[in-house]
């Protein structure tokens, strides 16, 4: 069992950056596979980035590809979503993700979801 907890959501306007926070808790870390999803308000939820358990190899959504960065501080049990230039279609609830996989790019291989924080970028 592992629990996820976000934060570092919040109001900001187009070309802004946030850096959204997860922390993990209950189990090592490293065990998991971690990942990024988002819900924007009438949508479906949607990958955004994650990091492979094996090779850290990193996958990220064509549409955030260049703008978010994915990352890990295994020491702090921690990843980090670094959204650049938002836009207005990144308005979403982001959700921190884990897998007891090798890796998540879809929501039904996932097996532990946070509570969501929410970033809206005003235009």
């Amino acid at each position: 069992q592992v629990q996820l907890l976000e934060s570092g959501g919040g109001l900001v306007q187009a070309g802004d950056s946030v850096k959204l926070s997860c922390v993990a808790s209950g189990r090592t870390f490293s065990t998991y596979a971690m990942g990024w999803f988002r819900q924007a308000p009438g949508k479906e939820r949607e990958f955004v980035a994650s990091y492979s358990r094996i090779g850290g190899r990193i996958y990220s959504a064509e549409s955030v590809k260049g703008r978010f960065t994915i990352s890990t501080d295994n020491s702090k049990n921690t990843q980090y979503l670094r959204l650049n230039d938002l836009k207005p279609e990144d308005t979403a609830v982001y959700y921190c993700a884990a897998t007891r996989g090798f890796n998540i790019t879809t929501a039904q291989g996932v097996d532990y979801w946070g509570q969501g924080t929410r970033v809206t970028v005003s235009a």
